[in-house]
């Protein structure tokens, strides 16, 4: 509909898309002290979603927010009292500004949200033992004009992932910083 007026859209798939249903920004896995999963939440991670992009001006946001708008037309949750996703800012995701209008926290979390699993105690008592910033949201696609290639648009929702770093210093090196730490706060005092 929206191309018949002439507005650009395309269709969007995101991979290990989330379903966060209390939009608090994380994919929350509950298990027991046994392993076993327990069913606390309602969130979780589908294969793949599909949605629309469409370009918009953006006068009641700013320019800032100029260009590709999320609009799902299969929204599984209420937004404002209605079944309805967008149009949802992608630069808006991509800079983590989910307090604007539009869905653009469930956006983010459909694309960026932690996956976080919980050792599960007491209603009052839970403690994080794993966090996964990496599995949600991959390979976000979609088709080239005129071919059937994929086009990863991964980068317009998202900042790459970082990738982790690991080192070894030896104890003498350790020793060494923190006598370098220790006469900087000497001379702070």
């Amino acid at each position: 509909v929206l191309r018949s007026l002439g507005i650009p859209t395309r269709v969007i798939t995101n991979f290990n898309s989330a379903h966060d249903r209390n939009i608090n920004l994380s994919i929350d896995k509950y298990i027991d002290i046994s392993g076993k999963t327990l069913n606390l939440t309602e969130d979780s991670v589908w294969n793949f979603h599909v949605w629309n992009e469409s370009w918009f001006i953006r006068r009641d946001l700013g320019s800032f927010y100029d260009g590709w708008q999320v609009l799902d037309a299969t929204p599984q949750e209420k937004s404002k009292g209605i079944y309805q996703c967008g149009p949802a800012s992608t630069r808006a995701i991509k800079e983590g500004d989910v307090n604007l209008d539009y869905d653009s926290s469930f956006v983010f979390a459909a694309v960026n949200a932690d996956y976080v699993t919980w050792l599960h105690y007491s209603k009052k008592r839970k403690e994080r033992i794993y966090s996964n910033t990496k599995k949600i949201g991959k390979f976000i696609s979609t088709k080239a004009v005129g071919t059937n290639r994929r086009v990863d648009v991964t980068a317009n929702y998202k900042y790459p992932e970082v990738k982790e770093v690991s080192f070894e210093i030896s104890y003498a090196q350790y020793r060494n910083s923190l006598m370098d730490d220790r006469k900087i706060l000497v001379t702070a005092v």
